[in-house]
């Protein structure tokens, strides 16, 4: 008799010949691209506010700590929208649940391009986040339904490149649109790109609804709970909290640091996020295929590594010369698309089947949350001086250092048991083809 699969961890590097990768089907890869142009429309509409602030500390006349509760008002109503949906996001068409949230997103996004005053435009980013943060977690609920885990580090690695591309086209055509007009315009212009993407979803997305057949039959309260509380979700979110930390105290106050700080001219902005850009575009799909060639949770630690060099680094910088700042820049951001990508695909094989619209909806509410909570902490410990010039960030750099380093050994926890259920599963396919025959 065969001696029974090993249920022990893989390690950190590949021990074995790793199989070649599975081809995309063409219906693969316009599910794809469907959702990396998706997260292309969140992910500028969140960025979009870092560079910006300048603009709008100054035209709105708030101070930073005001600024801070802007972008906080987007993830805590973000938080809170995850939450209320976890309970039914597993008891619908992840399509339909998709195209509903994402027209709410396109209401929000209008909104924050037509209000003039500080107090509406929180209003503004609390309705753009009560839609606009589900969509995130129907998205990988979708990738984890659609993609076996040995192909999410491919997929991963292209829908995050979402992120770099709106550095590369978003950010600087937002900027552009803002020096012509105002602020309003990247608004408005991000509105117009999720409303057309949201016709070609309704178009050409087939009903995603393999999940329907295996729910578990319990109120959306209950359902709730029960997602919430298992032993083994419970690992995924504590490190999701930590996870958020990093992006959301330094990123915020990016644009502001780089012009008022390092010494960067408002009119050179747009280079530096066009070189950044490009490089996490190239370097994303490399970073993805590698995850699924090699350990994810090894990737993670590399990026995290090379992150944590280039945090200590950056927010110690005074005037700089450009070519260093845009140097560090593209470091810091292919660490952070290696920690995006390999995080991402790591954490969608956590949750079972019938759980893992709730997971996702959790999960996402818990990032939100927390990196609310970040944002908001990061505007009480950074003083703009008369000057323009921003004091403390120095302290936001060791605040997310520590956070990486503790993030190192919870993803250690996420990979042992993520290893654990692949291992698990082999055993029970086995057993099932073992007992056909």
């Amino acid at each position: 008799m065969a001696a029974p699969a090993s249920t022990s961890p893989a390690p950190l590097g590949a021990a074995s010949v790793p199989a070649p990768p599975i081809a995309f089907t063409r219906y693969q890869i316009f599910v794809v691209a469907v959702l990396a142009f998706l997260q292309f429309t969140i992910i500028l509409d969140f960025l979009i506010l870092s560079p910006l602030g300048a603009i709008l500390i100054r035209d709105l006349h708030v101070t930073t700590a005001q600024f801070g509760w802007v972008v906080s008002a987007y993830a805590f109503s973000a938080g809170a929208s995850g939450i209320l949906t976890a309970g039914f996001a597993d008891s619908f068409d992840r399509k339909k649940l998709l195209l509903v949230f994402y027209a709410g997103f396109v209401l929000g996004t209008v909104l924050c391009g037509m209000v003039s005053t500080y107090n509406l435009l929180l209003v503004a980013r609390i309705i753009t986040g009560l839609f606009g943060g589900v969509i995130g977690s129907i998205s990988m609920a979708i990738v984890a339904d659609l993609f076996p885990l040995e192909m999410r580090g491919r997929v991963m690695g292209i829908v995050q490149t979402a992120f770099a591309v709106s550095q590369v086209a978003g950010l600087p055509i937002g900027l552009y649109l803002c020096t012509i007009w105002d602020w309003h315009a990247p608004f408005l212009m991000i509105a117009g790109l999720a409303a057309a993407a949201g016709v070609i979803i309704a178009a050409g997305l087939k009903p995603i609804v393999g999940h329907l057949a295996v729910a578990r039959r319990q109120s959306p309260w209950r359902h709730l709970l029960a997602t919430a509380s298992r032993p083994m979700y419970l690992k995924g979110f504590a490190a999701t909290v930590l996870l958020a930390t990093g992006g959301f105290m330094l990123m915020p106050f990016g644009s502001t640091f780089t012009v008022n700080n390092l010494g960067v001219p408002v009119e050179q902005l747009p280079l530096v996020y066009l070189i950044t850009g490009l490089s996490a575009i190239i370097a994303g799909p490399l970073i993805g295929r590698l995850s699924d060639r090699m350990s994810k949770y090894l990737v993670f630690c590399c990026g995290t590594v090379l992150g944590i060099i280039m945090v200590a680094i950056n927010c110690q910088m005074g005037v700089s010369p450009l070519w260093l700042v845009i140097l560090v820049s593209v470091l810091l951001f292919v660490a952070i698309s290696a920690r995006m990508i390999s995080t991402s695909a790591l954490i969608s094989a956590v949750p079972d089947l019938p759980d893992r619209g709730a997971f996702m909806s959790i999960n996402a509410a818990i990032q939100q949350c927390s990196g609310g909570i970040a944002a908001a902490l990061a505007g009480l410990i950074v003083v703009q001086t008369p000057s323009g010039m921003l004091l403390h960030y120095d302290i936001l750099g060791y605040v997310v250092i520590t956070a990486m380093l503790i993030t190192i050994v919870l993803m250690h926890g996420i990979h042992t048991l993520v290893a654990a259920k692949q291992a698990a599963a082999r055993v029970a396919t086995a057993s099932a083809s073992a007992a056909v025959s």
